[in-house]
């Protein structure tokens, strides 16, 4: 196995992490169909700051490539794109299926295709090996095998790498399901835990971020339950957190590509067998609700201070779905703002971490560069970047008017500091 060549297919947060782990031990060819991101990682520069432009520069052993034919003499296919949900947060499967099919289109007796995107239990043999069979006209699990090793990157976390964090395994059959757990413990020092099956494999994954979604649900409800109750919520949590067992989850809003979406894939599979699961679709609800939540408190405080609402100047800082990471997929953040939009105010997104193009591209909002002093009626810290750690409320006020309302969802300021925090 050790002299049969990789091929990674998708390098965005996932991908190109764990390109480069196993370009540090064997010849890799790492795939994109973005022109442009091909062309920026050949010159070492990665616009998701996953990785340093050192560690580009000494990946001696991958070629950066769209073309299909450069991966045509791999053995080994990891396939790692995306896995979004529609509008109506269905599963959208389609970069799955199209990776699938343009796979199939080179495999070769003996090859092993991996996939590493996130799931519904059965989305593999159901969905991806029947594209391979039809595109290649090979036979499964004869002809060639399937893999699936769900993904477990945490954007923007420099503390667990790729390589240090357990990796889950499986195989479509004892022999593959072996080959797959070797091959990723090539390069997963944290080692690998070998599941029964690929629908084994494919559960656990989204049951991890299933579980996140509904602690931060719990703690969002609380939230609310506690402000009406004129409780602060982290003067509760502090003090419940004083108990070995207990979680330290803390409110906020819920977005990016895993926690925010996993739910719905499971509740697509769920149903699909008859089942509704009330549970996780009620703390997608709750989640879903606390962009709403922010403007209504916010709006609430403003009316105390006798702020007009019509055209006031309302800063949000943060705009990324987490901190410390230039990530805007599915940021819950543009509910807070569209919200604001729609209630006549004029909105300035304030985020060094955001790619300016890529925000009007996806979102149509304008990301500021520079904050004006003396403008705000109301500033909301949405998300924790560091940065945003240092400034102090001397330095917020600098930025509002004589009267202006701060609210704090992320807890970066004392209670005594801002008129309000989840």
């Amino acid at each position: 196995m050790q002299n049969k060549k990789i091929a990674i297919i998708g390098l965005g947060y996932v991908g190109l992490p764990l390109a480069v782990e196993f370009g540090k031990k064997r010849k890799v060819i790492a795939f994109d169909i973005d022109t442009k991101r091909i062309q920026e990682l050949q010159n070492s520069f990665d616009n998701s700051k996953e990785v340093s432009s050192q560690e580009l520069k000494n990946t001696k052993n991958i070629l950066f490539t769209n073309d299909l034919i450069d991966i045509k003499n791999c053995s080994i296919f990891i396939v790692t794109v995306q896995t979004p949900v529609h509008i109506n947060k269905g599963p959208n499967l389609t970069p799955l299926i199209n990776a699938s099919k343009m796979l199939g289109d080179i495999l070769k007796p003996g090859d092993l295709v991996i996939y590493e995107s996130t799931v519904y239990p059965g989305a593999t043999e159901e969905v991806c090996v029947p594209v391979l069979e039809r595109a290649s006209g090979l036979i499964f699990n004869k002809d060639f095998y399937c893999g699936y090793s769900p993904e477990r990157i945490n954007p923007g976390d420099k503390e667990r790498h790729v390589s240090t964090i357990k990796k889950v395994t499986s195989g479509s059959t004892e022999a593959s399901a072996k080959e797959v757990d070797a091959l990723y413990n090539e390069i997963i020092i944290a080692g690998t835990y070998l599941a029964e099956s690929i629908k084994v494999a494919e559960a656990s994954k989204v049951i991890e971020n299933t579980q996140r979604d509904l602690n931060i649900a719990l703690i969002n409800e609380l939230s609310i339950i506690f402000n009406k109750l004129d409780i602060d919520t982290e003067f509760v949590l502090n003090a419940a957190e004083s108990k070995w067992n207990f979680l330290p989850f803390k409110p906020g809003l819920v977005g990016g590509h895993c926690i925010g979406v996993d739910p719905y894939y499971l509740i697509h599979k769920s149903k699909e067998v008859g089942y509704t699961p009330e549970l996780i679709l009620s703390g997608r609800k709750i989640n879903e609700h606390m962009g709403q939540e922010i403007t209504n408190r916010v709006v609430e405080l403003m009316n105390v201070k006798n702020i007009a609402l019509l055209d006031a100047n309302i800063l949000i800082m943060g705009f990324t779905f987490k901190e410390n990471c230039p990530d805007i997929r599915n940021t819950r953040v543009i509910d807070v703002y569209k919200n604001f939009k729609f209630l006549g105010c004029n909105i300035d997104i304030y985020d060094p971490w955001v790619d300016t193009l890529e925000a009007r591209k996806e979102y149509n909002v304008d990301v500021v560069n520079v904050l004006e002093k003396n403008k705000y009626d109301a500033i909301i810290i949405a998300v924790a970047h560091d940065k945003f750690r240092q400034y102090s409320l001397i330095n917020l006020k600098e930025f509002a008017k004589k009267s202006f309302v701060l609210f704090d969802a992320k807890y970066l300021l004392g209670k005594d500091q801002v008129d309000g925090r989840l």
